[in-house]
């Protein structure tokens, strides 16, 4: 007997967030449950040093929606989110953070928008006040300014990692770390229709964050100007006509 996929796959990179994990499950069960839709979680830690990793194995043992795995070492963010995406068998991926910042209740309006688009990106534009400080938000308008300045963009909240996507789209991404930042850029690059649309944006549910100006500006330029190099020097061609 052929085994039955899900229709979503929510793909989650976790380090150090015990605090979290167990608010978490129970958002996301009380959000999709009632949808009707099949789904499975894909949870990667990145190597915790709390509790993290137990909390996960108890979560699988009581939940077979819920699929973990861990890394032997700590690899960041990227590497843990593509490690996800390449376990997840979902027709499509939603991507989202394990803090509860994003609100697994605008599941539907993701889903709503994939009917018109390859892959949906939130933003928190119009909501960053109820969630996050001043010095956050600041410094996250201005890593999106630079970005897009450079990279000739218009993604309104790049630092946003709730979104959706089709799987296909996996098939011609160029991952890399800190890729996760620049994916919209690198789905438009491929040819795929992109759009934004609006997100909840709570307050940290527990714990720290694990992102400054440091992380949102500074260490990322580097893969900034990657992206700008490879969009100047991408072959891109159409053939239209072909014989034999």
């Amino acid at each position: 007997m052929s085994q039955v996929l899900p229709e979503i796959s929510l793909v989650i990179p976790c380090y150090n967030e015990e605090g979290s994990l167990c608010a978490l499950v129970d958002s996301i069960q009380s959000a999709l449950n009632p949808l009707g839709i099949s789904y499975e979680v894909v949870i990667t830690d990145d190597c915790s040093m709390d509790r993290s990793w137990t909390l996960l194995k108890e979560i699988a043992a009581a939940n077979p929606h819920f699929r973990i795995q861990r890394f032997k070492f700590n690899c960041g963010e990227s590497a843990a989110s593509w490690a996800g995406m390449m376990t997840a068998q979902g027709r499509y991926i939603i991507t989202l953070d394990a803090d509860l910042q994003n609100d697994p209740r605008d599941i539907p309006k993701f889903m709503e928008a994939l009917k018109h688009y390859d892959c949906v990106c939130g933003t928190r534009v119009t909501s960053r006040g109820r969630g996050d400080n001043f010095v956050k938000i600041v410094s996250s308008s201005i890593a999106n300014w630079v970005r897009n300045k450079l990279s000739d963009e218009n993604i309104s909240d790049a630092g946003c990692t709730y979104r959706a996507f089709k799987r296909e789209c996996l098939s011609k991404i160029k991952f890399f770390k800190g890729a996760h930042r620049f994916l919209p850029t690198l789905l438009k690059m491929e040819g795929f229709t992109v759009t934004e649309i609006p997100v909840t944006n709570q307050p940290r549910f527990a714990g720290q964050s694990h992102y400054g100006i440091w992380n949102r500006l500074f260490k990322s330029f580097a893969d900034l100007l990657a992206i700008r190099w490879m969009k100047k020097r991408m072959i891109k061609y159409e053939i239209t006509e072909t014989l034999n």
